[in-house]
């Protein structure tokens, strides 16, 4: 129990800051023997009141965004309820050989999103674009399927979600994460609403992870603003990399 708990607050602390959370709390509840999809439903559940801990954290970066998140949040809504019904059609090692490509990928973008957002904005400017200030088509598809994985197993869609944000968006990297904590949130609460009527939890490490996480929201907006763009970057990468090394060593 002390270790779930704990589990719980690491991964609300890491996943307000950047995301991946479900990497500290997934091995967790497997090691005390829960089966991998109860663990997974157990954690999905678990995560929801960190989320939303560490959005409020963030309540002063989403000032002005909220046309913004309400057209973002209807891409996770509908990719977290697919990715919830997939975990419980497809077999549990259906996303294993994609996701370490996928968060590789994501990464790559979070070390170029400065060269990119200065070329996109360079084009605009010469067409006379002012840009889609909530991403455009391009944007909500790429949530959207993000949100597919996300329902599915949540572990660094916090890093997707940035990384396409960062690309397509041109807005500072600490408002981003505002947005993606919202995302991340509605996700979970999609999927495990979902789950509540199909799956089997285990109610002691839900509580343990939603006491857990609800501290670790707070410590994640309190450390998490305060770092300067640069140094969150490099937060996201090393927690990046990190997960594709569980991730392909899990596998």
């Amino acid at each position: 129990m002390l270790a779930v708990f704990a589990a719980g607050i690491g991964a609300g602390t890491i996943n307000t800051i950047v995301g991946s959370g479900t990497l500290i709390t997934f091995p967790v509840l497997v090691a005390t023997g829960l089966p991998p999809v109860t663990a997974t439903v157990s954690n999905a559940l678990g995560l929801i009141p960190g989320s939303i801990s560490g959005a409020i954290g963030y309540r002063a970066e989403l000032t002005g965004q909220r046309r913004r998140v309400l057209r973002l949040s209807l891409a996770a809504a509908t990719g977290g309820l697919c990715g919830a019904i997939l975990l419980l059609l497809l077999p549990s090692t259906a996303f294993e050989t994609i996701v370490p490509v996928l968060v590789a990928l994501a990464l790559v973008l979070v070390l170029l999103q400065p060269r990119i957002s200065r070329a996109v904005q360079r084009r605009r400017e010469r067409e006379g674009d002012g840009g889609n200030p909530d991403g455009g088509p391009l944007l909500f598809a790429g949530l959207l399927l993000a949100s597919v994985y996300g329902g599915y197993f949540t572990a660094a869609q916090g890093i997707i979600y940035l990384s396409l944000m960062g690309m397509l968006l041109n807005d500072s990297m600490q408002r981003l994460n505002a947005t993606k904590n919202i995302l991340a949130a509605v996700v979970n609460t999609i999927a495990a609403l979902f789950f509540l009527f199909v799956a089997d939890f285990d109610w002691t490490a839900v509580l343990l992870i939603a006491v857990g996480s609800t501290i670790g929201g707070q410590i994640g907006a309190k450390v998490g603003r305060r770092l300067p763009p640069t140094v969150l970057r490099g937060v996201i990468i090393v927690v990046g990399i990190l997960a594709i090394v569980q991730l392909t060593t899990r596998s």
